[in-house]
């Protein structure tokens, strides 16, 4: 990369709930270095589920001083470790109801059961109370800098019909994107501040948006919340889920970064990843698994893994070479080590002091295998948040990151 050059620089944070740790550790050890907040240096904040919450939470002005963020990353250690228990309380019968549900609703089809075993849900009173005690009343067009929250809107009726050229007003053909206007579809909720190219932001809470793309299936029912835009699309009322579903660093950056990055900007990108799940099989293990076991929990749901990451290894080599060294990926495999008392549980609901410590290893073992990396990043945000200091006031000079000065925390 240019050093020369202007930069715009996204953090992307994965999903994985309580594994959302990681991602934490990672940022509180980048501020506790440079002596900077995370919206000090960085432009774009991306990612869903549980890195929304985190980015999210980064970008909520203080009370006392709004042009300054309320919480540190090392405040969202803390959140995660006192909070996880509350909202995935330990159930052994979680699975249980589940199964109960979905027994009753393909053969009995009893309504008083449905209304007992809740459908195998975690409470979400216990994250609406979190989550409200993270954001309280801020909009997402409060955010410190440029935030993209994803969520997958189940209700396809909120789709904007289209009429394709050449049909007569007797027979439009309604599509969005080349799609039938029916069925689930993403939608980017997005606050993008100058100097990057964007309109105003919808008018959401930072409560809604955070609640829906936290929404993960089998663990949180939907939300439902509405959105107003400030053009054509006025209100909008949408059914959100996970924004996992279809999210990720590559879709990220061509579905909803890229087209906000001025032309004399040079993209950069860190991915901060919760360890991911993905793993190999051999022909016969899988043919084993017949029509019920690629989607069964006993066998880690096979299937549903590699859906969840099959885009993203198709995107990922041109991804990769596009941005070339501007792009800093910093994950690894949850499978991959053997160590039973190092390696964190991969379910996202385990939120067991155990699995808390085994959390925070993880993130040491993969800030060890990228300490040069690191120092990179760090020098690259430092120099980032210097060069835009700078442009707001040209007399005032540089200070290098390898000087030991720090910027105001």
């Amino acid at each position: 990369m240019s050093r020369s050059k202007k930069t715009t620089i996204t953090l992307f944070n994965y999903g994985g709930g309580m594994r959302g740790l990681v991602p934490a550790h990672f940022m509180a050890r980048i501020e506790e270095v440079t002596g900077l907040r995370m919206t000090d240096m960085v432009d774009i904040f991306a990612g869903p589920s549980t890195g929304s919450i985190l980015n999210a939470a980064l970008n909520v002005p203080h009370p006392d001083d709004p042009s300054r963020p309320r919480f540190r990353a090392r405040h969202m250690i803390r959140f995660y470790e006192r909070e996880g228990a509350n909202i995935f309380p330990s159930d052994r019968f979680r699975d249980f109801r589940a199964l109960i549900h979905d027994f009753n609703n393909r053969t009995m089809k009893i309504g008083q059961l449905n209304k007992l075993f809740r459908h195998g849900h975690y409470d979400t009173a216990n994250l609406r109370r979190s989550l409200d005690a993270l954001y309280g009343k801020a909009r997402l067009g409060d955010s410190l800098k440029s935030l993209i929250i994803p969520v997958y809107n189940l209700d396809g009726e909120q789709l904007i019909p289209v009429e394709e050229a050449g049909e007569t007003d007797e027979a439009p053909v309604h599509t969005q994107n080349n799609f039938i206007d029916e069925g689930g579809h993403a939608v980017w909720l997005k606050h993008i501040r100058a100097p990057l190219q964007g309109g105003a932001a919808p008018d959401v809470s930072l409560f809604d948006a955070v609640l829906a793309s936290t929404a993960a299936p089998t663990y949180f029912p939907c939300h439902h919340f509405e959105v107003s835009y400030p053009d054509s699309r006025g209100k909008r009322q949408y059914s959100g889920i996970d924004g996992s579903i279809f999210d990720n660093p590559c879709i990220s950056y061509h579905g909803a970064v890229r087209r906000h990055i001025p032309e004399d900007h040079e993209p950069v990108m860190i991915v901060l990843g919760t360890g991911h799940r993905l793993r190999s099989f051999k022909k016969d293990e899988w043919n084993r698994f017949g029509g019920l076991g690629v989607v069964d929990p006993v066998n880690d749901l096979p299937l549903i893994n590699i859906l969840f990451h099959a885009s993203e290894t198709a995107l990922m080599e041109g991804f990769g070479e596009e941005l070339g060294d501007n792009l800093y990926v910093f994950n690894k495999s949850l499978v991959g080590n053997t160590d039973p008392y190092k390696t964190p549980g991969a379910q996202i609901d385990d939120a067991s002091p155990d699995n808390l410590k085994k959390l925070k290893y993880f993130f040491e073992e993969m800030f060890e295998e990228n300490k040069d990396r690191f120092d990179d990043i760090c020098h690259l945000l430092v120099t980032n948040r210097d060069r835009k200091e700078a442009d707001k006031s040209p007399k005032r000079s540089f200070f290098s990151f390898f000087s030991g000065r720090s910027g105001k925390a």
